[in-house]
């Protein structure tokens, strides 16, 4: 088979046994995906942790011809590393409480919460955050930050939640000793809300704050990047507000905070229901 430069288009196709109108299929067909290159990659710009299905999200594309272009161009989200497992509060009695939203899903904002902390490894400081999610829109509502896991700092998160919304009827959490605690219990009390515990030793019962530190603390990066301790509680604050307000959510398929302003629209937030039921007259 002779390969030559000067040969036509024409000459090319026979010689391979293929029609002509392919070669400009795979002509246009190659413009086309640097086009889509150039979008995916603007987007893992400002979203380095988006795979292919957030990706084609934002795009507004298909996730199979997105997954393709990235597999092409060998494109890769950054990964988030794996944390040791948490074993505290393995030699802890059990609390009691029961799990209340297991095979449960919440149809409106603060219907439930849900709780954890974790804690990041500062020059050999400690330094924990304690959140609180809405469970139905995912939303960061509440957090706190301290040097302790004290049940102080849980109520702190519990409080800075609640100056923001209206409270639930269920908070869920694990069965830490924070959350177990005498002064824990007697806040959830004052607020007339039921306390729900995940089973000892199974953190899969409380998933969704699981998944959100993981890659919270894969997208905030190493801390050590902060020279002191006020950058770092300024960079977990931008942290949580990119997640709330910027960061698309694979389930939700938009942000946290345009679920919960969505729901506004819909008429769902508890303080307009109670005045629906006020004026129709429904208990």
């Amino acid at each position: 088979m002779i390969h030559s430069p000067w040969l036509s288009k024409r000459a090319i196709a026979k010689q391979f046994g293929i029609a002509r109108s392919t070669l400009y299929l795979y002509s246009k067909k190659s413009a086309k995906d640097k086009l889509l290159l150039d979008q995916v990659l603007a987007i893992l710009r400002d979203h380095p942790h988006y795979g292919a299905r957030r990706i084609a999200l934002a795009m507004g594309r298909n996730q199979k011809l997105v997954r393709r272009i990235m597999r092409k161009y060998g494109l890769k989200p950054c990964r988030r590393r794996k944390y040791p497992r948490k074993r505290m509060d393995e030699g802890k009695s059990v609390s009691g409480i029961s799990n209340r939203i297991k095979r449960t899903c919440p149809v409106s904002p603060s219907a439930v919460w849900v709780g954890d902390f974790t804690y990041m490894d500062f020059y050999g400081i400690f330094v924990y955050l304690a959140t609180v999610m809405d469970l139905y829109t995912r939303e960061i509502i509440g957090y706190a930050i301290g040097r302790y896991h004290s049940a102080q700092l849980v109520i702190d998160a519990l409080e800075d939640a609640g100056q923001k919304r209206s409270a639930p009827r269920v908070f869920h959490s694990d069965q830490g000793s924070e959350y177990d605690s005498v002064l824990c219990r007697a806040w959830l009390l004052a607020h007339r809300i039921l306390p729900s515990q995940s089973k000892k030793s199974s953190p899969w019962e409380n998933g969704h704050q699981e998944s959100f530190f993981g890659r919270f603390k894969k997208e905030l990066g190493d801390v050590r990047r902060f020279s002191d301790l006020d950058e770092l509680v300024v960079g977990i604050s931008r942290q949580i507000t990119y997640y709330n307000t910027l960061r698309l959510h694979s389930v939700l398929r938009m942000t946290p905070r345009q679920k919960y302003e969505e729901a506004t629209k819909q008429g769902l937030l508890p303080e307009e229901t109670r005045e629906k039921h006020l004026s129709t007259g429904v208990s």
